[in-house]
């Protein structure tokens, strides 16, 4: 090709077999810039990809997914996305975008607090890929280090509270909530919930959302006018301290409601119960909340963790997950996750709650923000805003203005003296000193004032200086009464003991601190050691420069009901993500509102039954699911109001189209929706998708289409083209958001422009151009866990069209190299039957070792630890199965590194099946091998001990990774569950 430079309009000019090709800027050319991320993102070098191809008789990765992907999806243009960045513009582009949010100091409150994160959680933790990169620790012996921390959490929470139990953190405190009335309605199959006016408006709207869906009849109004005495209430939800910042006395409520079979739960903060009466002690049997101000940033919203605790005997109700206690195989404590048969995939649609909803990285920055500072720490800073609320609250009623409530915490409820400062006045002065209030117009135009931790002198002098209060706070500390008020002079103090456990008493210096955070991140397999092979789940590549915007302050430091006009940034940014979103999937519009992929199915799913109801069709109501279908997906149906009839599949793993026509045409004038993984769960491009929304829409039904495996589908289909009407995103997979050891996740949904209008709204900053067709609300915050958003966006700008569909492709390629390298030795369980060629992960089937054997799924995942592997996803969706998924940020290397383990693996099992190694007692069996197994002088086992520690030429004594328990023993941890650190005094 003969390159021509042409003057004309400063463009290069690439001409060959007499025509132009394509025209690039000459400054390009003159002045090339380096922009070689996809390069670090994607494994595989082009070498590599050469030799990989070669395996599979393809000569391109073009080749290849032409092969993969039905011809009739294909998407056959680039994505019309921006030029790519490289890493070094991106940050300078995103720290731009991030200098247009404004930073007012923010007294707003209603359950969000500014706070100080201490920088050795930041950096040890919120920073660490050896902490924000681990799955969901459903492997407990390579997960004990987050299990621990998350025990400390759970134990935080129950000892603050006063309740028996706590779980390990929920979504945010709307969604706990409207679990936990939820709770209430199974636990006594009563339809009827009462709702306090003075809780968190958000709040309010969360459970009114979800119960609408159950048809759960909800009263809001004056907790003092519920008839408690009636026998049709299942629960009531209070708040304490209040959305306006009131403590008040429920003993005798809660008492009442409870002699009539009633659940009391009871919204809380937990810094304030550092000071006040725990709910316990006053009758609550559930306490909800978020603990965001315990050491996690606002971040216009999210991600921050929900907690959830309740009496001993609602335990099994408990939505979420739950860290127990329990011994490994030596007797040894060990930590995992407890009542894992409440999982969503195996009771389907009779699942009582979803265990994907969790805060995991966030709830384990309170736990050690607690820690770090122990009870007496966690006082004084309650202490500090209590008092500094006090001081505001006398210089307030000096000036003239009324606090309307006498008793608080934190937060003050002021009625103006309009005689001396007019609410508009008042606006004024608080816009000069860029400080944000909350404005009650309902309440007559009466303001809130929340304080927090970072609160100073000088801002309460400010405040004074707005509320036009003739003093300062070193005036006001001359004064006697100022404390008169405290809550350690009424009857609202708390005088039990908290945090009693020798762990909340340890690590108050940085040095042992660090230690500490170091020593769990040990005990932790996670990506920065090797691939995580988990099928469905996407653990690919955070990449450090696409991580570096959570931190920047000015998406940190914003609260989520700041004016809208504060947090440009913010909004520039979701614009833009959602334009190239919308361009990738084919949708037409975006909500970011669902804060994890289960939120995103059940948003989705409500849009679909609002946009009938619209239309006076609210009888459909029918969603038909293949059993295939991902397990959230049953679960998700059920709580969106749905019945799902289920669908069979073939031998081959596909949708069987004849029953699917059958159940369609048997409830078509009922048929709301189908709900549809693709690729399907069973790791195919199925040829009859564009069918199958064809005939859905003959029905009158839509179309919602499962995104959790987009990683198939970026630049090569896009589901808004062949018949989707709605999908979730799971941003924390395809788009690079960390999984965080088991949350945060994001969850957004794209719909075609008819169900644009039914998306989800907001009571206190509208997502949308207009509320009036919404469903309702689904998270705390508008627009989600805001300040992980950067991720993803960050992640498409790097990657640029011709990356992403790279990254695509070679995600097919890894999986299909990995599967035929294994063909000699496992079955791969289901191939697209014209191309023998699986999507992006495939299933091993393991259950002919049964018998063969005595092998199980479970004992190949467990000895896998042993080569210094995570174990694929095991027993789902085939049982007996392993599902791998290599995603395409792993290289050749470490693909062959992992097949090596598998081969291994299987010749041990051969050894068994020949009957030179015992059934009962052999390495699979006996996996995973500790340090302290290995070197101890009772090793009487049937084989060496370098072949239980080192059983391949790869694992070496200076990388070894040592799991530090023994196969743990779930039988034993349900029947003793035990879900707190022992009330152990210290010695101090």
């Amino acid at each position: 090709m003969q390159r021509l430079l042409s003057r004309t309009g400063c463009r290069l000019l690439l001409k060959g077999q007499n025509r132009y090709l394509a025209t690039i800027p000459v400054e390009d050319v003159l002045f090339p810039t380096k922009s070689d991320f996809p390069s670090r993102h994607i494994g595989p070098r082009k070498t590599d990809v050469v030799a990989m191809l070669d395996t599979l008789g393809y000569k391109s990765l073009a080749e290849l997914t032409e092969k993969a992907v039905p011809q009739n999806i294909q998407l056959k243009r680039d994505l019309n996305l921006d030029k790519p960045l490289n890493e070094h513009e991106l940050i300078r582009r995103i720290r731009d975008i991030s200098l247009k949010n404004q930073l007012w100091r923010s007294y707003i409150g209603m359950g969000y607090h500014n706070c100080h994160v201490p920088h050795t959680i930041v950096r040890n933790m919120f920073e660490n890929p050896g902490w924000t990169t681990q799955y969901t620790p459903y492997q407990p012996e390579i997960a004990q280090g987050r299990l621990e921390s998350l025990l400390n959490y759970q134990t935080l929470v129950s000892e603050l509270t006063g309740l028996d139990v706590a779980n390990a953190s929920l979504l945010d405190e709307g969604t706990a909530a409207a679990e936990a009335m939820c709770l209430a309605t199974r636990h006594n199959r009563r339809k009827k919930l009462y709702l306090s006016n003075r809780v968190h408006p958000q709040t309010l709207s969360v459970v009114q959302t979800r119960a609408e869906a159950l048809e759960l009849e909800i009263i809001v109004g004056p907790i003092e006018k519920a008839d408690l005495r009636s026998r049709e209430l299942s629960g009531i939800l209070l708040q304490y301290p209040d959305t306006y910042g009131d403590v008040k006395d429920f003993e005798d409520i809660a008492a009442l409601a409870k002699k009539n079979g009633t659940l009391v739960v009871v919204a809380t903060d937990l810094l304030s119960l550092t000071l006040l009466r725990p709910p316990a002690e006053f009758g609550a049997d559930i306490a909800i909340g978020t603990s965001q101000r315990l050491g996690v940033p606002l971040g216009y919203g999210g991600p921050h963790a929900g907690f959830f605790a309740c009496k001993q005997s609602l335990v099994r109700l408990m939505p979420g997950r739950m860290i127990g206690v329990t011994r490994d195989m030596d007797g040894n404590d060990a930590y995992r996750l407890a009542l894992q048969t409440r999982e969503q995939h195996i009771r389907r649609d009779k699942a009582t709650s979803n265990i994907c909803t969790a805060q995991a990285l966030l709830a384990n920055m309170s736990a050690m923000y607690a820690i770090y500072h122990g009870p007496e720490g966690l006082k004084a800073i309650a202490n500090r805003i209590h008092h500094f609320t006090l001081t505001l609250q006398t210089g307030l009623l000096q000036a003239g203005h009324e606090v309307i409530n006498k008793n608080f915490f934190d937060t003050l409820h002021v009625r103006l003296d309009t005689d001396k400062l007019t609410l508009e006045d008042l606006k004024e002065r608080a816009e000069h000193k860029r400080i944000n209030l909350r404005y009650l117009t309902e309440n007559g135009g009466s303001v809130g004032v929340a304080l927090d931790e970072t609160v100073s002198v000088l801002d309460v002098n400010d405040l004074l200086w707005v509320f036009k209060t003739e003093t300062t706070v070193e005036g006001l500390l001359a004064r006697k009464d100022v404390l008169k008020n405290s809550i350690e002079n009424s009857k609202f103090l708390r005088t039990s003991p908290y945090l009693q456990h020798p762990i909340f008493h340890s690590y108050h210096s940085e040095s042992r601190m660090v230690r500490y955070l170091k020593k769990l991140e040990n005990k932790d397999i996670s990506l920065v050691h090797s691939m995580i092979p988990l099928g469905s789940c996407t653990m690919k590549l955070n990449s450090t420069t696409e991580m570096m915007p959570c931190s920047f302050r000015h998406f940190t430091d914003i609260h989520p009901f700041a004016p809208v006009e504060q947090a440009q940034g913010f909004h520039q940014m979701f614009n833009e993500l959602e334009q190239d979103l919308c361009e990738i999937t084919g949708y037409d519009k975006i909500s970011f509102q669902p804060n994890s992929g289960a939120q995103g199915e059940y948003a989705g799913l409500r849009a679909i039954r609002s946009y009938h109801e619209h239309r006076n069709e609210g009888h459909r109501n029918i969603c038909l699911i293949p059993i295939s279908a991902h397990g959230t997906n049953p679960a998700s149906a059920q709580m969106a109001g749905m019945k799902v009839e289920p669908i069979r599949i073939l031998s081959n793993g596909s949708i069987d189209m004849a029953h699917l026509k059958d159940k369609a045409e048997e409830h078509a004038s009922q048929l709301s929706c189908l709900m549809i993984t693709y690729p399907s769960t069973m790791g195919v491009f199925e040829e009859t998708v564009a069918d199958i929304c064809t005939l859905i829409h003959k029905h009158g039904g839509q179309v919602y289409l499962d995104g959790a495996n987009m990683n198939a589908q970026v630049g090569l289909c896009r589901p808004g083209d062949y018949g989707s009407d709605v999908s979730h995103l799971n941003l924390h997979k395809t788009f690079c958001i960390p999984h965080g050891g088991g949350g945060p996740g994001m969850g957004p949904i794209g719909v075609k422009a008819h169900l644009a209008p039914y998306l989800p709204g907001h009571p206190v900053i509208s997502p949308l151009s207009s509320e009036e067709h919404s469903f309702g609300v689904v998270s705390a915050a508008p627009f989600g866990s805001s300040a992980i958003l950067p991720i993803s966006w960050s992640y498409i700008k790097l990657m640029g069209s011709r990356g992403l569909k790279r990254a695509t492709q070679v995600a097919i390629l890894n999986a299909n190299y990995m599967s035929k390298r294994l063909e000699q030795h496992y079955k791969t369980l289901y191939k697209a039957p014209n191309s023998q060629l699986v999507a992006h992960e495939f299933i091993l089937d393991i259950r002919d070792l049964k018998k063969s054997a005595n092998i199980e799924a479970v004992d190949v995942a467990k000895r896998l630890m042993d080569y210094g592997f995570h174990a694929p996803t095991m027993s789902w969706p085939v049982a007996g199965t392993l599902m791998i998924e290599p995603t395409e940020s792993e290289d050749k290397e470490e693909l062959d590194r992992f097949c090596d383990a598998m081969i291994s693996i299987r010749e041990e099992i051969a050894e068994i099946e020949a009957g030179r190694m015992d059934k009962a007692v052999n390495p699979l069996k006996m996996s995973p091998h500790t340090q302290a197994q290995v070197i101890s002088d009772k090793w009487n086992r049937p084989y060496t001990r370098e072949q239980a520690a080192f059983p391949a030429i790869f694992v070496k004594p200076d990388a070894k990774i040592w799991p530090t328990v023994g196969r743990i023993d779930d039988a034993y941890g349900d029947k003793h569950l035990v879900c707190t650190c022992p009330p152990i005094l210290p010695d101090l």
